[in-house]
């Protein structure tokens, strides 16, 4: 019973999958097989591979099922040969009761592609039943003055057998007094009746005893037998009447126990106990005695059970009226049992389809199936589900419902969806039933990753160290599982020559870039790559972002003189005249700084001087003057000492020694400073050795006309000369030009007027601006005025 009842549940299991799979195929009638009850276990009922016009193996290849209306694994299918035979044996009694014929409905489900194909079973009643009687023993009581020809009513047998296997005749025991006649029920029944062939006489025989058997018409017949106690009562000439010979009465199916169904009346015109009408149930089926109770005073029928439209929609009763004098009558009562909507509707779930793929496009979802066991209205059912979900439902005959996607689904808008399936009935109230179902949406790699900007900017400040995070990018994709594992790398520069696999790297898993090398700001202040994101789909998809890294600029490079020159042969010596009013520009230290920003800034100060208070150095532009009147006893050599700072953190220095011969009039000779032998013996600083060059020139040609202009004013020390800029025409010396060679930082030659003018005693230094060609000088003159940083590196 244990392997019986596992089975039962594995099959009961798939019967239920399945049953939501069937469309009903065109052009297929209803076919009806047959088989007797009782039959073995396995015997051949059909054969489905012929009757479906289907080829051998197509019913396994379609995933068959065959499916009965009560879910009862009662047939089985096989799937190899088509054979359809009995998982069990039949008991038509217990499957149909009295229903004849007994027709089992059942539907063959082919799956792919989905088709429902409907047939009958019918099972045909063996004789495996005997009439019985209701009672062991029967009382009938006969007025002794009862005419030949009257008939009595006797109760009838119950045979569970259908059909010529249920009672076909009754018979009594040999008697002189009666005989048996068989009567047919509107139902179909048959029952018997006692008829009086001659008078009785009490006088001679108070009590009969006799034998009623039931004799049904199976092959070979079965009987059943019940004793008839006949007692002969004196003369009671009236018989109770009842008011209606047919009740009918409709009562609802939820009718509480204790409901009053109906109350019958029957009248004696008789007095005394003759007179005295009590009420029995005639005939009582095994349906109506626990049902339903009669009270033998009142003749009220009341519920004893609760009624069930869905089990038994309609009861006949019999009710006799007996007076005191054993006369009776008898009425019948019709009980309709009225539906109400006492059943929800009920869904079952075939087969559920979870997770989908996102962008697919129709898909089936779920299929299943929807019933309501009540009738009329109280059964017809509808079937929704939310309106803002992207799912519709498609009916189907036989109550069928599909669950489709209603185009293609996003991931990554949702993931995941609960679907409510409601059924309705249409009922008075009405019935729903709820069912839930989660859908999730699986991905698929449809997004590329999505950088945060599309393009990148780093700074690195110059000198780093190797290996330094200079910083990051950062990609994401909506996708998910491999198809969002985002993958960083370096894309190929679109100039080969850019040695970008030696400046930088990117860790591929997190997108942090490094610089591979110390970056110099003077030698590359800026460059830029692309970066790729790719995820781990199949097929991948990626995406590019722009990065431009900045070099900021240290502090790494001192400040450089470029004039006067520290490392040449013989020092500069600067002249100036004893008569030199207070601000008098000595020179100008030109100095420059390779960094950049303030970093570049330059400032100058007096670091020594011979006499302090009588030279100052202007700080923005480096220009030597004299702070106050020359006096004889201040010393003709004068040795000054210019720090030049530039403006970095923390700043960085050069200094620069100036020597300074103070004459009178230009009259006494140019010694050179004792210290201008020292500075010649050292060593030429490699870093200046092109400068010494560039400006060996210019030196050579400033003492020349130092020198010529000294005899030129010996020569016309009394003549008056007038102040000017030293024209040709008027006797003085033509400005001359005092190139420097475009060296270091600076980019153009620059020129450098000097001019004395003779009679004042006193002298000019010009500074005039850098020789550039045409094009570029109006660049030039904008440059210098606006940029502070520009000025400052020319020492301006």
């Amino acid at each position: 019973m244990e392997v019986r009842g596992e089975r039962f549940h594995q099959q009961r299991q798939v019967l239920i999958l399945f049953l939501l799979l069937g469309v009903t195929f065109a052009g297929w009638e209803s076919r009806r097989y047959s088989v007797m009850e009782e039959t073995e276990t396995g015997s051949f009922v059909a054969n489905l591979v012929k009757d479906l016009g289907l080829g051998v193996g197509e019913l396994a290849a379609r995933e068959a099922r065959v499916i009965s209306e009560d879910n009862e694994p009662r047939l089985q299918l096989d799937l190899q040969t088509g054979k359809l035979t009995l998982n069990e044996k039949l008991d038509r009694e217990e499957m149909c009761g009295a229903t004849d014929p007994c027709v089992m409905h059942f539907q063959v489900l082919l799956k792919k592609p989905l088709r429902v194909f409907q047939a009958e079973l019918l099972v045909r009643d063996i004789n495996d039943h005997a009439p019985e009687f209701p009672e062991r023993e029967m009382t009938l009581k006969i007025p002794e003055n009862s005419p030949p020809g009257s008939v009595f009513p006797l109760k009838n047998a119950q045979d569970l057998d259908v059909g010529n296997n249920n009672i076909q005749n009754y018979s009594i025991s040999p008697n002189s007094y009666f005989h048996v006649s068989t009567r047919n029920r509107g139902d179909g029944r048959k029952y018997p009746e006692l008829v009086l062939d001659k008078e009785l006489d009490r006088e001679k025989q108070a009590l009969l005893r006799l034998t009623l058997t039931a004799l049904d018409g199976g092959s070979p017949p079965r009987s059943g037998t019940t004793q008839v106690r006949i007692l002969i009562l004196d003369i009671n000439d009236n018989a109770p009447e009842f008011a209606q010979a047919h009740y009918q009465v409709q009562v609802p199916e939820n009718s509480p126990v204790g409901a009053l169904v109906v109350k019958v009346s029957a009248r004696d015109l008789d007095s005394g106990t003759n007179g005295e009408v009590s009420y029995s149930l005639f005939y009582s089926s095994q349906e109506m005695s626990p049902t339903f109770e009669l009270n033998s005073l009142s003749g009220e029928v009341r519920l004893i059970k609760k009624l069930d439209f869905e089990t038994v929609s309609s009861y006949d009763l019999d009710i006799d009226a007996f007076d005191g004098g054993g006369l009776s009558g008898k009425c019948s009562v019709f009980i309709e049992v009225v539906d109400i909507n006492d059943n929800a509707p009920e869904l079952t779930i075939s087969s559920l389809t979870s997770p989908i793929p996102e962008n697919s496009p129709e898909t089936e979802v779920a299929l299943f199936r929807i019933r309501d066991r009540d009738s009329g209205d109280n059964g017809k059912m509808t079937c929704s589900i939310q309106d803002d979900l992207p799912f519709i439902l498609k009916p189907s005959e036989e109550n069928f419902y599909t669950l489709v996607t209603n185009g293609a689904l996003d991931r990554e808008s949702k993931a995941e969806y609960n679907i409510t399936i409601t059924v309705t009935d249409l009922g008075t109230p009405r019935l729903k039933t709820e069912h839930n179902i989660t859908v999730l949406v699986s991905d698929v790699n449809d997004n590329a990753p999505a950088f945060t900007q599309t393009s990148y900017t780093l700074w690195v400040r110059e000198n780093n160290s190797p290996a330094l995070h200079i910083g990051s990018v950062s990609a994401t994709d909506t996708d998910a599982g491999a198809n969002a594992q985002v993958t960083y790398s370096l894309l190929p520069p679109p100039d080969p020559l850019v040695p970008l696999a030696s400046l930088v790297s990117i860790n591929p898993d997190n997108g942090h870039l490094f610089a591979l090398t110390s970056l110099d700001y003077e030698a590359l202040r800026a460059f830029e790559f692309r970066v790729g994101a790719a995820d781990r789909g199949s097929p991948a998809l990626s995406s590019q972002a722009l990065v431009r890294v900045l070099v900021e600029d240290a502090n790494d490079n001192a400040p450089f003189v470029l004039y006067p020159l520290q490392n040449a042969s013989a020092p500069c010596t600067e002249l100036v005249p004893r008569a030199a009013e207070p601000g008098y520009l000595v020179t100008k230290v030109v100095a420059v700084d390779g960094d950049a920003g303030q970093n570049a800034w330059l400032s100058y100060q007096l670091l020594k001087a011979t006499e302090p208070g009588l030279f100052g150095v202007w700080a923005h532009n480096g220009e030597v003057r004299t702070a106050r009147l020359l006096s004889e006893r201040d010393a003709p050599k004068q040795r000054l000492v210019v720090l030049v700072k530039d403006n970095g953190e923390p700043p960085l220095s050069a200094s620069v020694t100036l020597h300074v011969l103070l004459v009178d009039g230009f009259s006494q000779p140019y010694l050179p400073p004792p210290e201008a032998e020292a500075a010649a013996a050292a060593p030429a600083d490699p870093l200046t050795v092109y400068l010494v060059v560039a400006l060996a020139s210019v030196s050579s040609l400033f003492v020349f006309s130092v020198l010529v202009f000294v005899a030129v004013r010996l020569c016309r020390r009394g003549g008056a000369g007038s102040a000017g800029s030293c024209p040709v025409s008027e006797g003085h010396f033509p400005g001359h030009l005092v190139d420097v060679s475009g060296t270091g930082t600076l980019s153009q030659s620059y020129q450098y007027e000097v001019c004395l003018t003779g009679g004042t005693g006193t002298g000019e230094f010009k500074f005039l601006k850098p020789v550039l060609p045409s094009s570029l000088e109006s660049n030039f003159e904008r440059k210098s005025e606006g940029s502070p940083t520009f000025q400052n590196r020319l020492g301006i």
